[in-house]
């Protein structure tokens, strides 16, 4: 798949993008990048739209000089019964720039929600109060923190069969949908240069396009599949696998907060313990909510689900700090179920 499903319906599929441009043959029609880990070719329609990372046309076009091998482009591409076709290339990353994501999306600057972490405990949205833990609380309660604190001190690096090791893998990795992959294949990218990171860590995306929460509920599902060719081409084993990000969403929610939400929940808490059965020495899973919706022409995770979101990582956290079945964490009590459960975002500068 080439990017980010963001409409579905008999006939056709709309996909957005960002990519490294290689090519753009205007005599062929078509535009070469390498977008989600691929080599890609892609006809370009024939009212193809072109602007710069300003949101304002580029007047030559696709034979504009700004578009020359190594650019970062997004593009938009639907597929139709011949194939996928790009009806839209913006230079930069989607969202960039002033008026960028407004010029292909043509969305909302506001939709008016109050962010989770600046909801108070006196606050309500449906029901829900604010802070990233409730209450209108963002820093983890105390018990939180000394779980953190003892998951993290036996992160250490790890051989192939998962024992400590002092030349061994500390295995960081992203498990979600297209969104993410845009987001965490830029984090690595910055991370793999940066002299801060350990040596002993190997960061891998497996985020993939369009695989959602409910995409990795069966343990043998493609995204696990395509999961493990990345890390076996990364050299990273199962048993090395210590630490994961997971951004929550699934693909064309519909109801309310109580509905599309628990869903939401449920299928997140079926990925956890689908990953901890994979990787036995999994600690640490960091969860976030998607990116602002409010740009989304399409049905795949607009608002309010994208907003709505954040609540079902709240409520896996307090579930788990509750001891809900199925999120027991703790190996030291038992048999472990899931990784800790974190908010967690991504520095991408």
């Amino acid at each position: 798949m080439l990017a980010t499903v963001i409409l579905a319906i008999p006939g056709l599929q709309a996909f957005e993008a960002v990519g490294t441009l290689q090519e753009i043959d205007p005599g062929k029609g078509v535009v070469r990048l390498h977008a989600n880990g691929q080599d890609r070719t892609v006809p370009l329609a024939g009212d193809i739209r072109v602007v710069g990372t300003n949101g304002i046309p580029l007047a030559d076009g696709i034979r504009s000089p700004q578009l020359k091998a190594g650019a970062e482009i997004t593009v938009s591409v639907e597929r139709g019964a011949a194939g996928p076709t790009v009806h839209a290339i913006r230079l930069g990353r989607q969202g960039d720039g002033i008026g960028g994501g407004a010029a292909l999306a043509g969305g909302k600057p506001s939709v008016g929600f109050k962010p989770l972490t600046e909801m108070t405990a006196a606050d309500r949205y449906k029901g829900e109060d604010g802070g990233l833990y409730g209450g209108g609380l963002n820093a983890p309660p105390p018990a939180l923190q000394a779980a953190a604190a003892r998951e993290t001190a036996r992160i250490v690096p790890l051989d192939a069969d998962g024992m400590p090791a002092t030349n061994g893998t500390i295995g960081l990795v992203s498990i979600s949908m297209s969104n993410a992959t845009m987001e965490y294949s830029r984090f690595k990218e910055l991370a793999d240069v940066d002299a801060r990171k350990s040596p002993r860590v190997t960061i891998v995306d497996c985020a993939q396009g369009g695989q959602a929460m409910a995409q990795w509920v069966d343990p043998q599902a493609r995204p696990w599949l395509e999961a493990d060719r990345r890390l076996a081409h990364a050299g990273v084993s199962p048993r090395q696998v210590q630490v994961i990000w997971v951004k929550l969403a699934n693909v064309h929610p519909t109801g309310e907060l109580a509905e599309h939400g628990r869903k939401l929940e449920r299928d997140t808490q079926s990925l956890l313990q689908n990953a901890k059965a994979r990787f036995p020495n999994l600690r640490i899973a960091y969860l976030g909510s998607r990116i602002y919706g409010g740009y989304a022409s399409t049905p795949l995770n607009p608002e309010p689900y994208a907003y709505e979101g954040a609540f079902a990582a709240r409520w896996l956290i307090q579930d788990q700090m509750r001891g809900a079945p199925g999120l027991a964490c703790d190996d030291t009590k038992g048999k472990a179920e899931v990784p800790l459960l974190l908010w967690g975002t991504l520095p991408l500068g």
